[in-house]
């Protein structure tokens, strides 16, 4: 069996940033395992599978270890893919997930997507947590997936050096880290080692928490944030209340072939 595979940077301006994401059109589904067995092959932090429905698409995203419920960037990356190389010829995509019924919808270079927003929920930071890292965060949160940490200003941001270990044992999908930020409206950083992910570039799916987060504390629905991984990414992002919008743009870097 031969299938197309493309590899995109999302949330990048060029190649060489952003978070890579694998992308590979399906005519029918392949069984979990062999999905599984591609996304681990890849090594990249997310592989997404798409097939045609009578309403738009649905999507499945895979880590090297496991399937996840929400991905951001592999979504954007999909989008590119239908927009860029597979003539998608309208302004709106549907994509069924586990996440329900996502939006993405093209602004001239922006691809905009439209997600469920997380909960922001107080809570004691985890004693494990509590030496994660060699600044110590000021605030925890938990969310749908993640747990967030707040950090006094965006320097300890940046230089944040995490203990995966200590992350992994969080019995979440993943730790987010963030301040507010002079430049931007906010920064963060993304670790997920228990999914085979130590640090992430750039997460869409981090900022479904994100975003109400920081809208209340700044006051303001329209904000861009920026992920400060080695690679990094810009984000524009919108609080609608129940839903959230992220918008960012996409570069191909290469098209190939997988052969099963």
């Amino acid at each position: 069996m031969k299938l197309t595979i493309y590899q995109v940077d999302a949330f990048a301006e060029e190649v060489f940033q952003g978070n890579p994401a694998a992308v590979i059109p399906l005519q029918e589904w392949l069984p979990d395992e062999i999905m599984q067995k591609i996304a681990l092959e890849n090594y990249l932090s997310e592989t997404a599978f798409f097939c045609k429905t009578n309403e738009g698409y649905k999507i499945r995203w895979f880590t090297p270890l496991a399937e996840v419920d929400l991905c951001g960037h592999a979504t954007l990356a999909t989008s590119h893919v239908l927009f860029q190389h597979l003539n998608y010829d309208k302004n709106e995509i549907l994509f069924e997930s586990r996440s329900g019924m996502l939006k993405v919808n093209k602004n001239k270079n922006l691809i905009v997507m439209n997600f469920p927003s997380s909960k922001v929920e107080a809570k004691f930071i985890p004693p494990q947590l509590k030496t994660a890292f060699n600044v110590h965060p000021v605030n925890c949160f938990a969310g749908r997936e993640d747990l967030m940490l707040v950090f006094n200003n965006e320097d300890d941001i940046y230089q944040l050096r995490p203990d995966f270990m200590s992350i992994a044992d969080s019995t979440s999908r993943g730790v987010i880290c963030t301040a507010k930020s002079d430049k931007y409206d906010f920064v963060s950083r993304f670790f997920a080692p228990s999914v085979g992910i130590n640090e992430d570039p750039v997460t869409g799916s981090a900022h479904t928490m994100l975003i109400p987060y920081w809208a209340d504390q700044l006051k303001k629905t329209e904000m861009t944030a920026k992920q400060v991984s080695a690679r990094g990414g810009i984000l524009y992002c919108k609080y609608l209340g129940d839903r959230v919008e992220i918008g960012g743009t996409a570069v191909t870097y290469m098209i190939g072939e997988i052969s099963i």
